[in-house]
């Protein structure tokens, strides 16, 4: 096909994108205008809003989960509903499926495994995953991308800044360009298979010496841009041991929080979706052992100086020092800040940091619901900054904030009971900024991945 026939089909696929999530989306946004305006919002809207999108499948859905996971960003009856969406797009069918490994591995494709199993594992919202075994026997997971997803994306993201937009009109208390711009970087770069395997081949290295978290090993040779090989981990859904012995929750739990913060305090880098799909639990003999990682689409690498700002708040909340404090908002991008909205932000800052500055064993929050961690004071501060704000969220916070909620919420999931202050002391001790950055060059370079800004 010629350059500009392709080009062409990409427009064409992108302009019907456009119409139909334009179409729906514009549809609801107009209802929750209008309900707004007269007092009535509800659950019919939320309803409303969530089958639009979900029919509609492909990045939108994935964009609507992370707007759910960000609290108070939308009403909870909105929240509750896209989080209901299943991150499941329809599968590609086997024909389908034969065409795009074609395309990406060759015509002689199939010859490169031992087995592959034409009918998926599990279906995603970018792309689809396949069991397969390689020629020498080794189980193999294949995450093939579905056709036309950069154009699907690019459409989806001007929609996402049109209900930015919109949102900013009807609460002008949060400033949401950068939480848009963050989050269309994030997306577009889960469509680059070569980066993930990238991601993947840096937390090998940063967790090698970590038994309770597994990484898969890349597969280079049966990889492409779009096509991504690892190792096949087995592992059991970490909901199906929400009633285990409290011994073997805390056991979960404390190997997530190691999975999430072992490589933040090492290569200034993090998950930014703790989403219970994107892990298992591996078990050695019959006690569950810790977690796989399963998926490096969504990863944050961070510029060192943000990780000092993360141990500064920790350390000035811990002294009560308001002068680390400040700093440490000021390292983040926060502009413009007096008492009142320091004092705003130390709402939020005092519940996330909460269960790492009391020296003691306990849940990460007694009496809340997972769906439910950090609405409360995310509504504090939502009423504070009406009268105070506006503020503008950093673009780097945003996935570090959605992740510390995320994690915070499956610790609640599990019930899990530990002294997350020695978990996260353990993680920071001797910590230094000229350390850190050496420690990120040699990671980053092992792995292929250029140094943050």
């Amino acid at each position: 096909m010629a350059e500009t026939d392709r080009e062409a089909n990409r427009f064409s696929a992108r302009a019907s994108r456009y119409a139909r999530v334009g179409a729906n989306v514009g549809g609801v946004a107009a209802r929750m205008a209008g309900a707004r305006l007269f007092g009535k919002e509800g659950t019919t809207n939320a309803a409303a809003l969530a089958q639009a999108l979900g029919g509609l499948k492909g990045p939108i859905m994935k964009v609507a989960q992370l707007l759910a996971t960000v609290p108070d960003l939308l009403p909870p009856e909105y929240a509750a509903e896209l989080q209901k969406l299943q991150a499941d797009a329809p599968p590609m069918g086997a024909a389908f499926v034969k065409r795009r490994m074609m395309a990406e591995l060759g015509s002689d494709w199939r010859t490169r495994f031992a087995d592959f199993d034409l009918k998926p594992a599990a279906a995603a919202s970018l792309g689809q995953v396949h069991r397969a075994t390689s020629l020498d026997g080794v189980p193999l997971a294949c995450k093939l991308q579905y056709p036309d997803m950069q154009s699907a994306v690019e459409a989806d993201l001007k929609q996402l800044q049109v209900a930015f937009a919109l949102h900013r009109r009807m609460n002008s208390w949060l400033d949401t360009r950068e939480i848009a711009k963050e989050i269309g970087a994030r997306v577009r770069e889960e469509l680059d298979y070569e980066r993930e395997a990238k991601h993947a081949g840096l937390y090998g290295a940063v967790l090698k010496d970590i038994d309770a978290v597994r990484v898969p090993a890349i597969h280079s040779d049966l990889s492409t841009k779009r096509l991504l090989t690892l190792g096949w981990l087995d592992g059991a859904r970490i909901l199906s041991f929400a009633d285990s012995p409290v011994e073997v929750r805390n056991r979960i739990a404390q190997a997530m929080f190691k999975a999430w913060w072992h490589p933040f305090s090492r290569a200034a880098v993090i998950h930014g979706d703790p989403h219970l799909g994107n892990y298992t639990v591996f078990s050695e003999g019959s006690e569950p052992g810790g977690i796989n990682l399963l998926d490096y689409g969504c990863v944050r690498i961070f510029h060192p100086r943000f990780v000092g700002g993360v141990v500064d708040l920790y350390r000035g909340l811990l002294t009560q020092d308001e002068a680390r404090i400040v700093h440490a908002y000021e390292v983040w991008g926060f502009k413009d800040l007096d008492r009142e909205k320091i004092e705003i932000l130390n709402i939020w800052a005092r519940f996330i940091y909460g269960p790492l500055l009391e020296d003691r064993t306990r849940t990460v929050a007694d009496g809340v619901k997972p769906g439910e961690y950090g609405r409360r004071q995310a509504f504090q501060v939502h009423q504070a900054l009406k009268e105070r704000g506006p503020v503008t969220i950093p673009q780097e916070f945003v996935f570090m904030d959605r992740a510390a909620v995320g994690l915070g919420a499956v610790f609640l999931h599990l019930r899990s009971e530990l002294n997350y202050h020695r978990l996260f002391e353990a993680e920071i001790e001797n910590f230094s900024l000229d350390t850190l950055a050496a420690r990120q060059v040699e990671a980053l370079g092992a792995a292929g991945l250029p140094q943050p800004h």
